[in-house]
């Protein structure tokens, strides 16, 4: 019964079936059961947070990215600016905008650790979760703020071949093939390539062309085997390769409140290529179950920024990044049906970036490569006990030990452009090492008629890290954040499941926050804030009226703040609002489907509105975004193996800031997407 609830709670997307939010194992309509997270027990006696959208609702939204999903999940917020590079996320008020995630990011398992990678396709995923708090605890590193866990569809579960074109907007083509093949009961493939370009939709008016043009593509395949009843084992690989401009930042002037046109003299783009790859073996009897996760991820980067975003040659910065990540997990958990349910775990880590930089002034002819070689290894050993105390009332107390060893090797130059001179300038090694302790304490109670309640108290923890840039000596490095997450929820249901409702209210308390800033010519600098909170709350609402139709609310508010933060003798932000993070996350959805008796076998129409702010761009909290709202729509016609959709985004053409920042010479900021539209063809078979 328990299980009906959580699946039947929070529908945060409209779907004829009820969708799911919730923290447990998830049954997707596709005839297909999603093998997901390994860390949650049996019986469910640990309550958290969490939205799920599954590919249904990814498909009949048009969500092809996470960035689509900001507002569409309660207080999720992951801005859509400057190029795959810029991919930070902020959940409840917590986030990172640069060096280093605050959300734990996994691809059927594999963690991502660099925040460049977590911009991935969407389109042919099988679920989404999104665990909204901190989750050090079981993920320690980077999860302050939460999980995202992105799972691909299993070809012994899910038998499928589609191929798909489609056209919109900017020139926006995409073209993707997939199968998913069951060979035999205990074996089974699957391989899947897409293609995607955009011509783009800013335009740098002094060099006459598209600032944000993309190319990209992407190649996954998938290997099943289950040796024996109890094994299965999963081999998984994707590689990714994207091409794009990127950064279309134009001047703000203040005193108008008006963002003046894209204008800057050399051309800015960013390119990627990642490799993930990943190996899973999972094994379970009627007591325990067991689960090896080792992972292999690299990274190979260019970033070219005209930095001051002018007409002049003041400053552009050429970025090359390297990373190599091999990970290993081992998780052991209880399997019955007994009172008292636990989780152990080991966590070991070995993680090298290798970057350079090179910052050119083509006016003074000079530059200044530097260099940064980053090891770091990490190891972590974790424990959950969960107990059914009486009925429906029990508790849950976890605790992680994370340890992590990190070192930097920094050397710079100085470089004349008319010459070639080199002089070398500097060059130091650095050495740190972080020790943390992260609990959890929970308790839940399920009423005879299904409806749940908890409350949960849950350390955060980031460890610290060493700067890539900085203007003196005392910014080489910056200090781990902590948090303790405050938390009282509930998810109930109604007229025999068609309607479901959850909610929670939260308070966050953050020191040492990690912020970020930006100095002309150098780049991003992260500082240690003196102390922040947030606090908020998240609602739910799924209804189905009648058959076909899927009604979805949500809405989420978020009150961050400085308690404290002295950055200079001059500046002093204490008591404003935490830049990147919008006091209100608002979506309506509905979907309704259409099972006619004529010549269509099924057509699914879909609506929804997003809207959110506001947002403040800077510390000073002088530029901001007001609330706003957005409506996007599809449709969606199959005859057969054949199926037709039409789409529109930002139908009401709002005008918005996507993303704004301040530098030494002013502020700038980018608008946000404009009205697209497009169309496309499937065959599925």
């Amino acid at each position: 019964m328990l299980n009906a609830l959580l699946l039947a709670s929070l529908a945060i997307s409209g779907v004829p079936e009820v969708t799911p939010d919730s923290s447990t194992n998830k049954n997707v309509p596709l005839e297909e059961v999603v093998v997901t997270d390994f860390k949650q027990n049996r019986k469910n006696l640990t309550s958290t947070a969490v939205s799920t959208v599954d590919a249904r609702q990814l498909q009949s939204q048009q969500i092809v990215s996470l960035k689509e999903l900001t507002a569409v999940m309660p207080n999720f917020y992951m801005p859509d600016y400057g190029s795959r590079s810029n991919t930070p996320i902020y959940i409840r008020g917590i986030g990172a905008k640069s060096k280093g995630s605050a959300v734990g990011f996994y691809v059927d398992g594999v963690p991502h650790f660099e925040s460049s990678a977590f911009d991935i396709d969407l389109s042919d995923v099988a679920e989404v979760e999104v665990f909204r708090g901190p989750q050090g605890t079981l993920y320690g590193r980077n999860a302050i703020a939460g999980i995202i866990n992105v799972y691909t569809h299993n070809p012994l579960d899910y038998q499928l071949t589609r191929l798909k074109v489609g056209y919109g907007r900017y020139n926006d083509f995409m073209a993707q093939a997939s199968n998913y093949t069951k060979l035999s009961d205990s074996f089974g493939f699957s391989a899947a390539a897409s293609y995607h370009h955009n011509d783009g939709m800013f335009t740098n008016s002094y060099l006459n062309e598209k600032a944000d043009d993309i190319d990209e593509g992407e190649g996954r395949i998938g290997l099943y085997w289950r040796p024996a009843t109890n094994w299965l084992l999963h081999l998984n690989s994707t590689l990714t390769y994207s091409d794009q401009g990127g950064y279309p930042y134009a001047p703000y002037d203040v005193k108008k409140d008006e963002l003046q046109s894209i204008s800057y003299n050399r051309r800015s783009l960013f390119r990627r290529l990642i490799s993930s790859t990943g190996f899973n073996a999972r094994y379970e009897n009627s007591r325990i179950s067991f689960n090896s996760q080792t992972a292999y991820q690299f990274i190979k980067s260019h970033q070219g920024i005209d930095q001051d975003f002018t007409t002049d040659d003041k400053s552009f910065v050429d970025n090359d990044y390297r990373q190599n990540m091999l990970s290993q997990e081992f998780t052991l958990k209880s399997n019955d049906n007994r009172r008292y349910q636990w989780i152990v775990g080991v966590f070991g880590m070995l993680f090298n970036s290798d970057q350079s930089t090179r910052n050119s002034n083509h006016i003074a002819m000079t530059a200044t490569p530097t260099h940064y070689d980053n090891p770091t290894a990490a190891f972590a050993v974790y424990h959950q006990s969960s107990y059914n105390i009486w009925r429906g009332l029990s508790a849950t107390v976890g605790l992680r030990f994370d340890y992590e060893h990190a070192k930097t090797d920094y050397s710079r130059d100085n470089l004349n452009l008319m010459t070639g001179a080199l002089k070398h300038t500097k060059d130091f090694v650095s050495r740190a090492n972080f020790r943390q302790f992260t609990p959890k304490f929970t308790l839940q109670y399920l009423t005879s008629r299904s409806c749940l309640y908890y409350a949960s108290i849950t350390r955060g923890y980031k460890p610290g890290g060493f700067n890539t840039s900085f203007t003196k000596d005392e910014e080489r490095s910056y200090a781990p954040e902590y948090s303790w997450n405050y938390e009282v929820g509930t998810r109930l249901n109604f007229l025999e499941g068609r309607l479901t409702a959850e909610a929670d209210l939260f308070y966050i308390d953050w020191r040492h926050m990690q912020t970020t800033y930006t100095v002309l010519g150098v780049g991003n600098l992260i500082a240690n804030a003196g102390h922040t909170d947030s606090k908020g709350l998240e609602l739910s609402l799924g209804y189905r009226p009648v058959k076909g139709l899927q009604l979805n609310l949500n809405y989420g508010y978020t009150h961050a703040r400085y308690l404290d933060y002295r950055k200079s003798g001059k500046e002093d932000f204490s008591g404003n609002r935490l830049p990147m993070v919008p006091n209100h996350t608002l979506s309506f959805n509905g979907t309704y489907t259409i099972l006619p008796d004529g010549w269509l076998d099924r057509v699914v129409l879909n609506a929804g509105m997003t809207g959110l702010g506001r947002i403040y761009w800077a510390d000073d909290n002088v530029v901001s975004q007001d609330f706003y709202a957005v409506l996007n729509a599809k449709a969606s016609f199959t005859k057969g193996i054949f199926t037709w959709d039409i789409w529109g985004k930002n139908l009401t053409a709002t005008d918005y800031m996507a993303y704004g920042f301040k530098s030494s010479t002013g502020n700038y900021a980018q608008k946000g997407k404009p009205l697209t539209f497009g169309t496309s063809l499937s065959v599925s078979f």
